[in-house]
């Protein structure tokens, strides 16, 4: 019996730090969820009195990103470095989902991602730009600022030739900003 073979779809961080042993990277695309800034972040990358935001999967459209193999070996480890990592608070609903490798014709892998659960108190919905702008600029917790956060996703999806545009309009009004 073959071995069955496990992904993790990335859309944010995971994209450029992604924390854990892979044995294969490759541009993908999941359908029925987009890239979205639109979780208050508490921890990583603000704090409850002063929230940053981070990206999440919300429902509708398509997302580029990237998906990860991990051989079977180390999936139980890679799945409990995952849960701690992104689901501190539980923000996060785990799905397995068809994801397309992008330069395969092969049918789609099935991969872990995490979805947005907007009933959780986190969840921001859809913000204004100057309301993102704002909790950007404030955002700083345990992992760094916001900000950072935010330009090196987006110089991560223009290195793979991936557009995001509210992401890039957000990334290039923060390169206007001083750092204080």
């Amino acid at each position: 019996m073959a071995v069955r073979d496990f992904w993790v779809f990335g859309y944010g961080s995971l994209m450029w730090n992604p924390g854990f042993r892979f044995i294969e990277r490759k541009q993908a695309m999941v359908h029925g969820y987009h890239r979205s800034l639109c979780m208050y972040s508490y921890m990583y990358r603000g704090t409850p009195e002063r929230p940053g935001l981070v990206l999440g999967l919300d429902l509708g459209g398509a997302c580029h990103g990237v998906a990860f193999k991990v051989a079977a070996e180390d999936w139980e480890k890679t799945l409990a470095y995952l849960r701690a990592r992104e689901q501190v608070t539980m923000m996060y609903r785990e799905v397995l989902r068809p994801a397309r490798l992008v330069d395969d014709k092969a049918s789609p892998v099935t991969a872990l991602a995490f979805v947005v659960d907007r009933t959780h108190a986190q969840y921001a919905g859809r913000l204004d730009h100057a309301t993102q702008m704002r909790h950007i600029l404030q955002g700083h917790g345990q992992s760094g600022s916001c900000r950072d956060y935010v330009l090196n996703t987006a110089a991560h999806l223009r290195a793979l030739g991936i557009r995001d545009h509210p992401l890039e309009r957000l990334a290039v009004d923060l390169a206007l900003v001083p750092i204080d």
